[in-house]
């Protein structure tokens, strides 16, 4: 059952009991019954954001909406525990809340472009996926304005886990790497400028050597 169903499904459960907890008899306790209202509801075009996050077999679980002040939130957001690859699930490492229509996004990515290109040109797929994290309230580097990161709408990634054991990272293979590796992550960020808004990596700036920033935001700005 995908991740948040099983969430869904025990919140409803939860809400039933806690109601019947509540449910004294006014004669015994003279005082005004009071109902529990700490249920999350997701708005509807989150839940149709969640219902085809679930489609895609990723294991999450939905979270309540935080607001942080100074322009920092993490609304209508999940926790990703893992995507499904052609034939197997891949893990992640490192990962806070993701905005939905990004982890959306980042499953077909992770599946349809990095794990596929894994076994086509490394040969070897794809098991774990590394990141350098989703939520951080922080102005884009150099300026005053916010983030993505700031509303959990980007994700770094830094390196890649095969099956048969090797390590792929941004840092140490974009450049130095074999021609077989140097291929596989110009093809998945490639692959990534075709499904998000903003593609950062090491050709645009010495802040990005090291990781692959991801976001839905931007109009096909892929460096």
């Amino acid at each position: 059952m995908p991740g948040f169903v099983r969430t869904m499904a025990l919140s409803l459960s939860m809400s039933a009991a806690l109601a019947g907890c509540s449910m004294l008899p006014q004669a015994a306790t003279r005082q005004p019954l009071r109902q529990a209202t700490a249920v999350f509801a997701p708005a509807p075009a989150e839940r149709l954001c969640l219902a085809s996050l679930g489609r895609t077999n990723a294991n999450f679980t939905p979270l309540p909406d935080r607001y942080f002040g100074a322009g920092c939130s993490t609304v209508g957001t999940v926790q990703l525990a893992s995507l499904q690859g052609d034939d197997a699930v891949l893990a992640l490492s490192n990962l806070g809340p993701v905005a939905c229509p990004l982890a959306e996004t980042f499953a077909a990515w992770a599946r349809f472009g990095v794990d596929r290109a894994a076994r086509q040109i490394l040969g070897s797929p794809l098991v774990r996926i590394e990141t350098m994290g989703s939520y951080s309230c922080r102005n884009i580097a150099g300026s005053e304005r916010r983030s993505a990161h700031a509303t959990a709408g980007a994700i770094d990634v830094s390196a890649f886990i095969l099956a048969d054991g090797r390590r792929v990272s941004v840092l140490g293979d974009w450049a130095a790497g074999s021609a077989s590796e140097q291929r596989f992550l110009g093809t998945i960020h490639s692959s990534a400028c075709r499904r998000f808004g903003t593609v950062l990596g090491p050709g645009y700036n010495a802040a990005h050597r090291d990781h692959f920033h991801l976001e839905l935001s931007g109009r096909a700005f892929c460096r």
